[in-house]
């Protein structure tokens, strides 16, 4: 084991205690759990595996300065004293990214250019020349954070969002963020052992984050890039040994279904479902909702991210179409428990059934409930007396003073280890469908 580093993992509001779980389960010890992030602590190859594996991250920072400023002449002094030449060197490409809750900053893009110039001038009056700024793929990702007074600055490890797994080929309008995506399944306490229905799938989001999760395939493993494969004291061999390493994946016996009234909708989820390697486990085609027929829904799980009515122009016409979802529910989905994310809360009153659970989610900008509805033929009194006691999930409000076990996280929901496969139909990591041999498994590239 190496020597062990503070970390920051991103995620959205509502993914905190997800996320904390996820990271238990790479080894990541004295987890705090913050705003919208988690804090913990990890050596080089918990910081690899956190980029390859962590489902609701949206990036991985490593502080590297913390100080406290009362203006931007303090912050330019105390980023100038950062010993940068550990992390960069003259022919190192840098960009910054600021961001500020402050009374005292209120404009970060003023933060991001002293922070450039302490940087420069650091360099400048050593060597007499200066590295460049690049705001498109640099080699070096700087993240400054404000907190009033408070200033943190970071290396971003991940560089692009994580939510960007690399799978995606095509894409319809407003598609689900990939990490919430996953952080819904997860919450939902999906793990495989059902099947699962998507009957609104849109481009399929929904549907290959499961099979992901269900098989144990990390979702960076398509990625072709990392952020801290630039630094300076990167550890190739290490990260190949965790990359390649496919011991962790697991048989998935049961079968996802998708579908979408949309013809193009199908079209791109199913060149998604190619991409990412899980044709053999998902299946789609186009019908509405209230037209499937003939489901085995028993014991499945239903997931739903509906139009939330921006894009529908009335309202009668998304009330009426959250009344129909309802009634498939109901009527169609039998047996099985359905979860549904929208924006839209009048229209979730029509779906007209009572939800055993209400959580609060952001998509994007928009603030979301994520309601699940437990499907049963007849009366809920009724249904209450037979329906076997279900595990409810345990809410606490996510607080930084939290503590995590360091003991390996053992919560099905997120547990990540696994027997390995023995007969695994699923394309190498990182390969796509029909790739020759001396392809690295997880770039798709030749070595």
């Amino acid at each position: 084991m190496g020597v062990e580093f503070p970390m920051i993992a991103k995620t959205f509001k509502g993914l905190e205690e997800v996320l904390a779980g996820e990271i238990a389960s790479i080894g990541g010890n004295d987890i705090e759990i913050g705003r919208r992030a988690v804090s913990f602590t990890g050596d080089q190859g918990v910081l690899y595996r956190a980029n390859l594996w962590l489902r609701t991250a949206s990036r991985v920072l490593v502080p590297i300065a913390t100080f406290r400023a009362g203006d931007a002449d303090a912050v330019y002094a105390e980023v100038k004293k950062i010993d940068w030449e550990k992390y960069m060197d003259l022919t190192t490409t840098f960009s910054i990214d600021a961001t500020v809750y402050s009374e005292t900053f209120k404009h970060s893009r003023y933060v991001t250019y002293k922070v450039k110039d302490a940087i420069a001038d650091r360099f400048n009056e050593k060597y007499g020349k200066r590295p460049s700024v690049r705001v498109t793929e640099p080699d070096l990702y700087i993240n400054v954070h404000i907190a009033e007074q408070q200033v943190t600055v970071s290396l971003d490890s991940s560089g692009e969002s994580l939510h960007k797994r690399g799978w995606r080929v095509a894409n319809t309008e407003a598609p689900i963020n990939e990490a919430l995506a996953a952080g819904m399944l997860l919450l939902a306490g999906w793990n495989g052992q059902s099947d699962l229905y998507d009957p609104m799938c849109g481009s399929g989001t929904i549907l290959i984050e499961a099979a992901l999760i269900a098989l144990n395939i990390p979702p960076g493993i398509f990625r072709k890039h990392f952020a801290f494969e630039n630094w300076k004291d990167f550890n190739k061999e290490l990260f190949e040994t965790i990359s390649e390493d496919d011991s962790d994946e697991r048989e998935f016996t049961h079968h996802i279904y998708g579908s979408d009234a949309g013809y193009y909708a199908v079209q791109a989820a199913l060149k998604n479902i190619r991409s990412a390697g899980v044709q053999k486990y998902v299946d789609v085609k186009q019908i509405r909702m209230e037209e499937i027929k003939e489901l085995k829904a028993d014991g499945a799980l239903v997931m739903l991210n509906p139009p939330y009515g921006e894009r529908l122009g009335q309202d009668k016409n998304i009330m009426d179409l959250y009344a129909n979802i309802g009634k498939a529910l109901k009527f169609q989905f039998t047996g099985a428990t359905a979860w549904v994310i929208s924006g839209n809360e009048d229209a979730l009153k029509c779906i007209g059934l009572k939800p055993s659970q209400k959580l609060h989610l952001l998509n994007g900008e928009i603030e979301c409930l994520f309601n699940q509805y437990e499907l049963f033929q007849g009366e809920h009194k009724e249904w209450k007396k037979t329906a076997p006691q279900k595990e409810q999930r345990t809410k606490t409000a996510p607080h930084k003073e939290k503590h995590y076990d360091k003991r390996p996280h053992t919560d099905k929901r997120v547990q990540l280890s696994a027997p390995r496969r023995k007969d695994s139909q699923v394309p190498s990591r990182g390969k796509r469908p029909q790739q020759t041999a001396g392809v690295s498994r997880r770039t798709g590239q030749r070595g």
